[in-house]
């Protein structure tokens, strides 16, 4: 017996997928291993020349592929593949960033597709290789509205690029064995979009393929760059995704693959990889959801266009790179799938069915024997007594019946699911599944252990166990209590703890019982035993076992099934949307805060910064930002109406004294620019429900994606709030209310002169001042919703908080069990660290995270101690307002953080 739960489900999927795809992508590169390196180079060629004969090398490859995919799955796909003319196999656009960092994967599997006979069209964009090559030359980009601005200049950078990248990626396939044809002019003519504002960008009106055709003919996959030109011949810079799309409109191709180093569109509410989005029904719900929006908004909305003028079959994956053989060759696909779909139908009685016979006809396709019309018809019967919802196409590729929850139960059932070929093909399965999970947040189901489907179904479960050739697979499961007790129900009773409403079930033994029955017959003639074999094979729905196994993850004696995962998890790269600079206003500058963000978004690669404010420093240069030269400014509120209205800045940061901000933020809320967003580190706008609070570890980070006023957290209140947030379901109900104490570096206190930052008076000295009522104490409380008690204390240091915080408990615990609630809720976060041992405060200083550690227990089991440091002028400010900025403006979550990256 073996079963997984719920995350290590995902996990173990997510390890077993990788670990074939890098075989798939290496097994037949023994001698060329992955590197950058001249010596890599001349081993790939030696392998490349001493490769075997195109015969031995399908073969291998094949070979290599059944790693990830059925034989069969794989033999399908391939068959369709090859079933068109070689230029409409699969367009394939590869970013600039794959051909930076991904390009040996890229490669291997551009080898194995080309060794099938598969001849893929690639074309090519440089974005971030421009944007530095740009900076380098000390032309500043310019955009608008997203599109760069391309002037004589950028034109001529970013011709040379593009041909160095294209010839790069040329090179390198030959290096791999790959014949490749670089194709830099010719195909994509264009005209101009608007001269007047954006100059050198074109929008491509027509595309020549003779080229390409020309180049596979002979035995070459063609490799574009997305430069296009007018017919005087005049460059044109040309969107890489646009382009992608008009060669496709051109090509019709079977497969349109966007690679990314996200690997899809995940969704920020939950952080989970979107697996398939059907435009025809879910278009419009898409673009209503408020974390749609920068690139991932304008990408939906353009594959939409693009779809709409092709096909119905067609559709575009964005996937990983080291996805695209799992992409090409597998049901279950990798990445985001975009399709216009096919429109599904429902039924909850036998009466809404048009056709009786065909549906009887979908139920008993490739099951037909002895007695499978007969048990079709009983169970036909069965269900005018039951509730239940099918699923279906128009043509009945596909089809689902399920049966929902009745009584105090909750979990609904998939009583029978039945695809054809096609059906898989043309991924109607997994719309069918969509519309199920939508429906049903709770469903199990059962197959035979040798189904062909196997790991497609492990895809679309959170968990399963098998038991003597029958898999139960289950989603929507949350309770560890309630999986125990399904897993348990099932290794009792097996298919039969349903009740007898499984249709595949009754088919199985109604081929059983025929086989027997038949057997007798053969055994008493003596001399027919192969009719009653050949028969019998006709009730088998598979003669494959299983490729993928089910791995344990639950043993007996084991009291926790599976761990709390983080409920907010960082999104990271899968919030990247765009790759161009934002515009930024700093207001309020001459603080020890603001010189810190000034640092930040001089080492980031997409914060431009514009305008500086400062009443003290006005007409003096700004230090410390290299990109460009920038003088201090005394802006009013009027010159931020005026440049906001003009919409000049995409990002104000406010780094104002408390009480000081409103007339400024006043002034852009007036100026229409509402897309405008606005960060205030004071602690202003920290309790107006119209602004979103910007702590993302504890804060929905989809709320903070899709903001436009962000209240950035206080510093003491950041690190308390960390440090309570996990033990917040244990704590003792009032009056009993946590307390943390807290001492700060005397940057807390400001530049301006106080005794609270006059190092002689604090030297051999600890300061303790509004000991009741501080603003963190009412913003930790509030935000938590529980009351906190704040104590702070001001130090001899520079930078630099530690807290000590007591947490009243209740029920008993154990220090280990506290330990490991922080350990589940902080999971994967990047800038929280968690220790056994209490953090130092010396050791915090300059660090953009937070160190949480101690988790003592008092003996009676009933109290906590935690420890927390953090910089005050970094994750305590600039370090959180840059994280903030990056969700808000489309850029990775951790981008420009110096050692997170």
């Amino acid at each position: 017996m073996q079963s997984f739960g719920r995350p290590l489900a995902r996990q173990l999927a997510r390890q077993s997928r990788s670990i074939a795809a890098k075989r798939a992508s290496s097994a037949l590169a023994q001698r060329a291993p992955v590197a950058s390196t001249a010596v890599s180079k001349q081993r790939r060629r030696q392998f490349a020349s001493s490769r075997y004969d195109d015969g031995s090398a399908r073969s291998a490859v094949i070979n290599v592929l059944n790693n990830i995919a059925s034989k069969r799955e794989v033999q399908q796909y391939l068959a369709q593949f090859t079933s068109v003319n070689s230029q409409q196999f699969a367009v394939i656009k590869v970013g600039g960033a794959i051909l930076t960092d991904y390009v040996d994967e890229l490669c291997a599997s551009l080898r194995n597709l080309n060794q099938m006979g598969l001849f893929p069209v690639i074309i090519h964009g440089a974005g971030p290789q421009l944007n530095k090559r740009l900076e380098a030359a000390g032309v500043e980009p310019q955009y608008k509205e997203g599109i760069r601005i391309t002037d004589g200049k950028t034109m001529g950078v970013a011709r040379k690029l593009f041909l160095e990248e294209n010839f790069k990626l040329v090179e390198a396939l030959e290096s791999w064995g790959v014949r490749a044809r670089p194709i830099t002019s010719g195909v994509l003519m264009a005209d101009y979009k608007d001269k007047e504002t954006y100059k050198f960008v074109g929008e491509v009106n027509q595309v020549n393929v003779q080229s390409i055709k020309a180049a596979i003919t002979d035995g070459y996959i063609p490799v574009l760059t997305c430069m296009a030109e007018t017919q005087e011949g005049q460059v044109l810079n040309v969107n890489a995704d646009k382009a992608a799309a008009e060669l496709a409109r051109a090509l019709v191709p079977l497969k349109i693959v966007y690679l990314s180093e996200k690997g899809g569109i995940h969704d920020k509410e939950t952080g989970k990889l979107i697996e398939a989005i059907n435009l025809d029904e879910e278009y419009d719900e898409y673009m209503n959801k408020s974390w749609v929006i920068h690139g991932t908004r304008s990408k939906i909305r353009d594959i939409k266009t693009l779809l709409d003028d092709l096909p119905r079959s067609s559709s575009v994956a964005i996937i990983h790179p080291e996805s695209l053989e799992r992409e090409l060759f597998t049901h279950s696909g990798a990445g985001t799938l975009i399709r216009r779909g096919t429109k599904l139908q429902q039924a909850s009685s036998l009466s809404d069915f048009e056709d009786l016979t065909q549906l009887k006809q979908t139920l008993v396709r490739d099951r037909e024997g002895l007695d499978s019309a007969a048990v079709v018809d009983r169970y036909l019967e069965s269900l005018k007594s039951r509730q239940f919802r099918a699923y279906f196409d128009d043509n009945m590729e596909a089809l689902a019946i399920v049966l929902p929850p009745s009584g105090s139960n909750t979990l609904a059932h998939l009583a029978t699911l039945t695809m054809t070929r096609s059906a898989w093909l043309s991924n109607i399965a997994d719309n069918v599944f969509q519309n199920m999970k939508r429906d049903f947040p709770k469903l199990a189901w059962t197959v035979k252990q040798d189904d062909e489907n196997l790991a497609w179904f492990s895809e679309k479960a959170d968990g399963s166990i098998a038991r003597q050739g029958e898999v139960l697979f289950w989603y929507g499961i949350e309770s560890p209590e309630d999986v125990r007790e399904l897993m348990s129900e099932f290794v009792k009773n097996g298919r039969q703890m349903f009740g007898d409403i499984n249709l595949e079930s009754q088919l199985h033994r109604a081929a059983a019982a025929a086989e027997r029955i038949r057997s007798g017959a053969a055994s008493l003639m003596g001399n027919r035993p192969g009719q009653a074999q050949q028969q019998a094979r006709a009730f088998s729905t598979s003669a494959r076992p299983a490729r993928r196994s089910v791995t344990s993850a639950f043993t007996s004696g084991q009291q926790r099934t599976y761990s709390t995962t983080n409920p907010n998890p960082p999104l990271g790269i899968h919030n990247r949307e765009k790759d161009y600079p934002s515009k930024v206003a700093l207001i309020g500058a001459r603080g020890y805060t603001g010189q810190a963000l000034i640092d930040l978004l001089n080492r980031h690669p997409n914060m431009d910064l514009c305008h500086v404010s400062s009443r003290e420093l006005a007409g003096k240069k700004l230090k410390g930002y290299t990109k460009k030269e920038i003088i201090y400014e005394n802006l009013s509120p009027d010159d931020i109406r005026q440049m906001a209205k003009k919409k000049e800045i995409d990002c104000w940061v406010m780094a104002l004294p408390n009480g000081v901000c409103k007339p400024y933020v006043d002034a852009i809320d007036e100026s229409g620019h509402k897309e405008a967003l606005v960060i205030d580190l004071s602690a202003d706008y920290r309790f107006n429900s119209d602004w979103t609070y910007g702590l993302p570890e504890l804060v929905q980070r989809s709320k903070i994606a899709s903001a436009t006023r962000i209240s950035n957290p206080g510093c003491y209140a950041t690190a308390a709030q960390l440090g309570i947030a996990p033990l917040l379901p244990l704590l003792a109900p009032a009056p009993a209310h946590p307390t943390v104490f807290g001492v700060s570096g005397y940057s807390g206190a400001g530049t301006k002169p106080s005794p609270k930052n006059d190092v002689k008076n604090l030297t051999d000295n600890l300061i303790a001042y509004s000991l009741t009522d501080h603003i963190h104490e009412r913003e930790i409380s509030a935000q938590l919703g529980t009351e906190v008690a704040f104590i702070p204390h001001v130090a001899v240091w520079f930078a630099g908080i530690h807290h000590t915080i007591s947490l009243p408990l209740a029920q008993k615990t154990t220090s280990r069990d506290v330990r490991q609630m922080y350990q589940d809720r902080y999971h994967n976060e990047r800038l929280i660290n968690l220790s056994g041992e209490s953090p130092v405060v010396k050791d915090i200083a300059g660090k953009h995270g937070v160190e949480i550690g101690g988790f003592a227990v008092h003996s009676g089991g009933k109290r906590a101690v935690v420890n927390v440091t953090i910089d005050n002028l970094l994750k305590g400010a600039a370090t959180q307002c840059l994280q903030n900025m990056n969700l808000a403006l489309g850029y990775a979550e951790y981008e420009g953080i110096p050692g997170v990256e």
